[in-house]
């Protein structure tokens, strides 16, 4: 059952998904991830949906992955079916146009969704970064596939293997922020440009779309590679002192 943590509305034909957890910096709950995953995927033989659109609200987007949460779930679970795993599927296979409207830190997940989606409003507020490296993990969500092929080898290494953080501004000389506005104005832009997806032709949408996206099974294979090494990765030396670390710090 929904939590409060992810609302979903529609309207002209637009789904509209919002993270809606501001004390935690809308950081993702795995049913927040189930939450999402839904909604994505029951989208998808809705004729009334012609998009959607991911937003955090003003002032942040996301904090990524909720750790605390993440350490409760079940470690013996196949990543495979994680249920940030499954989200990442309803990515990959969406056939809908998804708009992302980023206001504040995109941290993670939160910017690794962003190379799944079709069109990214961002404010000069909002950050980009996605350090698993500093937990001692590698890329997930077929971004070791996705960034480089959006913004080259070697902004794609600076993000994923050195865990630098990117401004709206060097986001959209990346490639992948279509359009920085200010803050605030995110998700009224957003609509904009979903009213405009809704008014062409949704089948030529549908196809155009598909010529311009690596096929569905080109993600997912990647996915299953990053999560396999990542399930390996959770069990290193490396990735056991950081979490640790961050335990620690959490009692203090």
């Amino acid at each position: 059952m929904p939590n409060g943590n992810i609302v979903v509305t529609e309207e002209r034909g637009t789904r509209v998904i919002t993270l809606r957890r501001p004390s935690k910096k809308n950081a993702i709950t795995q049913d927040m991830y189930r939450e999402m995953s839904h909604a994505i995927d029951t989208a998808q033989n809705n004729s009334d949906i012609r998009c959607m659109i991911i937003t955090g609200g003003s002032g942040v987007f996301t904090a990524g992955d909720d750790i605390e949460d993440f350490l409760k779930a079940d470690a013996s679970q196949p990543e495979m079916l994680s249920n940030g795993a499954k989200f990442l599927y309803s990515l990959a296979l969406n056939a809908k146009p998804i708009i992302a409207a980023v206001d504040g830190a995109s941290i993670g997940m939160g910017t690794v969704m962003l190379f799944h989606c079709d069109y990214v409003l961002a404010s000069n507020a909002a950050t980009f970064s996605a350090p698993y490296i500093h937990l001692g993990l590698v890329p997930v969500g077929a971004a070791s596939l996705l960034m480089p092929n959006t913004m080259g080898y070697q902004r794609a290494f600076a993000m994923l293997v050195m865990g630098r953080t990117f401004s709206a501004a060097e986001a959209h000389a990346a490639g992948f922020v279509n359009t920085v506005v200010s803050p605030g104005h995110t998700e009224v832009e957003a609509r904009k440009v979903a009213r405009e997806i809704c008014r062409l032709p949704a089948e030529a949408v549908a196809t155009s779309r598909r010529l311009l996206r690596a096929p569905p099974e080109e993600l997912t294979r990647r996915i299953d590679q990053e999560g396999h090494l990542f399930g390996e990765r959770l069990k290193s030396e490396e990735a056991v002192a950081a979490f640790n670390a961050f335990a620690n710090r959490k009692k203090r």
